[in-house]
């Protein structure tokens, strides 16, 4: 995988750069739709590549492991194969899936056991596992296993975490350098920045990560739970220290303002399941604000459902007839919104892309973040 920085913004760390990997180019600063199982939800991948016009998408390890399994994504060639999808694919560890199963889960130096939320049986990630299960499922960006401390943890629970991190870290990027992919193309592994809400363990965390040399990096254990300041802060002191020839992706995140704000600090890629989340709830993002296609004041609006949108949904369909879907419960609401919010966050982050390419970012950053956070 290589990347190259294209532009750097005025007035901010914003840039744009280029991430060559075996399966296509993706052009940053990007936003990744989320396909948890191997499908982003109500999405069919068509439509991801020519309406969306995603560059690349994730997959989740923990969900995938138990989920077809191993022995089916072997099978089929890997996940490319499997689901049928081209261009590039990132996989997160699992990490934040097992440590969000806090009743069913134990963590300790070998690695995480966990209880399978489908049928309750138990397994083992460990660092090597995790990269081993990451090489039969054949993504391009895989991830280290690391522990998501929740953005309210004390400082003593943060601090220890975060040397168990390190240490797992260490025993993962030795697993991935001695194995080689399955499917002959390049995979990378990106290792992940946590130390919580502390920028002194988050100073230590990006020290040590940038010392490995990797590929790229990521920032994890953010929106978490703590303060949006506190994750824009955090943000800041960590790539202060990150290398600035290396892509980094900050994994989780976010509103469309969070995206503008994290690109404004230097942030290559994100995902978030909000757009297709929220989606599926009536929850419309658009370049002038935000709608609730439940409200009744959409009844008789039979304007198209957003004049400036870029997926065809956002012509064909007025928003009367949107609303009347989302309360009637009709599946179609929840495929139309997904469309929807999903090609608005990957129009955003091309716009953005351009802006920092024409050297105006700054002002059109502000501005935007003051529209997108409207609400209708």
């Amino acid at each position: 995988m290589d990347f190259s920085i294209k532009a750097t913004a005025k007035d901010t760390a914003a840039r744009a750069g280029v991430i060559a990997t075996d399966h296509g180019q993706i052009e940053t600063p990007i936003f990744m739709p989320v396909g948890t199982v191997g499908s982003v939800k109500g999405v069919h991948q068509r439509e991801l590549s020519e309406d969306i016009k995603a560059q690349i998408i994730l997959g989740n390890t923990y969900h995938l492991y138990l989920r077809p399994g191993l022995e089916i994504l072997e099978k089929a060639g890997g996940l490319h194969k499997f689901n049928g999808w081209t261009k590039p694919i990132l996989t997160d560890s699992g990490g934040f899936q097992v440590f969000s199963l806090s009743a069913n889960r134990k963590l300790k130096e070998e690695g995480a056991w966990f209880r399978s939320h489908i049928d309750g049986s138990k397994h083992l990630f460990t660092p090597e596992g995790v990269v081993d299960i990451q090489r039969i499922i054949g993504a391009d960006i895989m991830m280290a296993l690391d522990e998501c401390a929740p953005g309210t943890a004390d400082y003593d629970y943060a601090k220890k975490s975060l040397g168990l991190t390190h240490r797992w870290l260490k025993r993962g990027w030795d697993r991935f350098n001695e194995t080689e992919g399955k499917y002959g193309y390049r995979q990378a592994f990106f290792p992940i920045v946590q130390g919580c809400v502390y920028p002194d363990l988050r100073r230590e965390s990006a020290r040590f990560i940038a010392d490995l040399g990797a590929e790229g990096n990521a920032i994890g254990g953010l929106a978490v739970g703590e303060p949006t300041e506190k994750m824009y802060e955090m943000i800041e002191v960590v790539n202060e220290i990150l290398p600035e020839d290396k892509p980094r992706y900050l994994m989780g995140v976010g509103t469309p303002a969070n995206i503008l704000e994290a690109i404004d600090r230097g942030v290559d890629m994100m995902d978030c399941v909000m757009p297709t989340r929220n989606g599926r709830n009536g929850m419309l993002f658009t370049r002038n604000g935000i709608m609730n296609m439940r409200n009744r004041k959409w009844a008789d609006d039979f304007s198209p459902l957003d004049p400036d949108g870029t997926a065809w949904v956002d012509e064909v369909y007025s928003k009367a007839y949107v609303r009347h879907l989302f309360v009637s419960n009709e599946l179609l609401a929840m495929q139309i919104a997904s469309i929807h919010n999903l090609a608005f966050y990957l129009a955003l982050v091309k716009e953005a892309r351009e802006h920092i390419l024409t050297g105006d970012f700054a002002e059109w950053k502000r501005n935007m973040v003051e529209n997108v956070t409207r609400r209708l």
